[in-house]
């Protein structure tokens, strides 16, 4: 049985032009991919953090439905996980079925530090729902914000998502001063 084995000719193989035509082609796929892939995944963690604030919202509802709709006496939040300060995390655990919904994704030290990646709008702490006061706002105004990120972690204007008195989550500011 006889074998071919064909002969290697030379020039078969690439110039050092084409190797580096091909690897600065790369670099430039690469370097239109990276950020793409990184706002895809601030989104995608600012998208996580509304639905955390609307499941937060639900247990809100079902807080409220049992206190004569009056909102928690909670404080703002806490600095470390020990201390021993009523909060949204300790007050809502109870009304929520996973405690990952405290966690915002694009978080993260606040709450590996407090147990809780939002703060609670304290000045509406033991309030009425009706009776909702913020920046001259009152009533039932369905833009007064109650709860937010700790910090700007999100893309976008603000960087905060918000809960509002009407339950509904976002990340555009929609309050501002009453009249």
């Amino acid at each position: 049985m006889k074998t071919h084995s064909t002969p290697r000719r030379a020039g078969t193989g690439f110039t050092i032009t084409e190797v580096l035509v091909v690897i600065a082609i790369l670099a430039v796929l690469v370097a239109i991919a990276v950020p793409l892939g990184r706002s895809a995944v601030a989104r995608s963690h600012s998208a996580a953090c509304i639905s955390n604030l609307r499941q937060i919202g639900v247990g809100l509802e079902a807080y409220l439905q049992d206190h004569t709709q009056r909102m928690p006496e909670i404080e703002a939040g806490r600095k470390g996980k020990n201390e021993d300060k009523p909060v949204l995390e300790t007050e809502l655990a109870s009304y929520l079925t996973n405690p990952e919904v405290f966690h915002c994704p694009a978080d993260h030290e606040c709450y590996e530090k407090s147990g809780c990646s939002y703060i609670w709008n304290s000045s509406q702490s033991g309030r009425h729902r009706l009776q909702l006061v913020f920046f001259g706002k009152e009533g039932d105004d369905p833009r007064i914000p109650l709860i937010s990120d700790k910090e700007d972690w999100h893309p976008g204007d603000s960087g905060v998502n918000f809960l509002y008195a009407d339950l509904s989550a976002s990340s555009k500011v929609e309050f501002g001063t009453g009249q």
